[in-house]
């Protein structure tokens, strides 16, 4: 199949999500409601961090404290109600129809360089797709840094598995079980990671792939079931 990444498109939401779900990518600039969202996130964290640069606490911080500070902010940012209505308010800008569109919460993700910490709270995602994870068929993500990333520290794009199947452990992953215990014992995985995770199966051949590095702000859309990964970030 052709792979399109599709830049600041302004097909109507209909269109697009019928696209997104032939395996295509949409990428938009920063917006200022895609901005509130990420610069109350940037808040949030440099709160939490008491005036040392979140990007460079590795530096000052031994990762207990690191991992300590994160496992407060990430369910606060998550559940905070400024959260979700800066969500409503970007949706509504890009043209979803508020009566008809579910949103989950937002997740904050955290990529520490090296391997300072890989796992856990910054656990460096292996190739997989949402739906793996019991995401619903019909999810779409938007995803945006919050902070400058480069093309080895944020995600990558393995379209060339958009419509083949991978075999996979998803047999064995229990959704429930994962938000009574996985999510909870998450700040305690700090050398590795032991918690059961739907993986491949099979050998994955990860090139070509596509890594889209934009500004903080700008979004990426894309379907649940895409093949993605973490870039280890160097």
């Amino acid at each position: 199949m052709m792979n399109c990444v599709y830049f600041d498109s302004a097909v109507p939401d209909d269109e697009r999500r019928r696209r997104l779900f032939d395996g295509q990518l949409f990428v938009f600039s920063p917006r200022p409601t895609t901005l509130a969202l990420a610069e109350h996130g940037r808040r949030m964290l440099e709160a939490a961090f008491g005036g040392i640069d979140p990007q460079l606490a590795h530096r000052e911080l031994p990762v207990e404290r690191f991992v300590e500070i994160l496992a407060e902010l990430k369910p606060r940012f998550i559940h905070d109600p400024k959260s979700k209505v800066l969500i409503q308010a970007m949706l509504g800008d890009f043209g979803c129809d508020l009566a008809q569109t579910y949103f989950d919460v937002p997740r904050m993700r955290t990529a520490a360089p090296h391997d300072y910490l890989t796992a856990g709270i910054a656990y460096a995602f292996h190739p997989h797709r949402d739906t793996w994870y019991s995401a619903p068929m019909c999810q779409l993500n938007w995803w945006f840094p919050i902070y400058d990333v480069d093309a080895e520290n944020g995600m990558a794009f393995h379209p060339a598995y958009w419509d083949r199947a991978v075999r996979n452990g998803s047999r064995d992953y229990n959704y429930y079980a994962w938000n009574a215990e996985g999510r909870k014992s998450a700040a305690q995985q700090i050398k590795t990671d032991t918690r059961k995770q739907p993986k491949a199966e099979e050998p994955l051949e990860l090139d070509p792939q596509i890594r889209i590095v934009g500004r903080p702000g700008s979004v990426i859309a894309f379907s649940a079931a895409q093949m993605h990964s973490t870039v280890p970030n160097i």
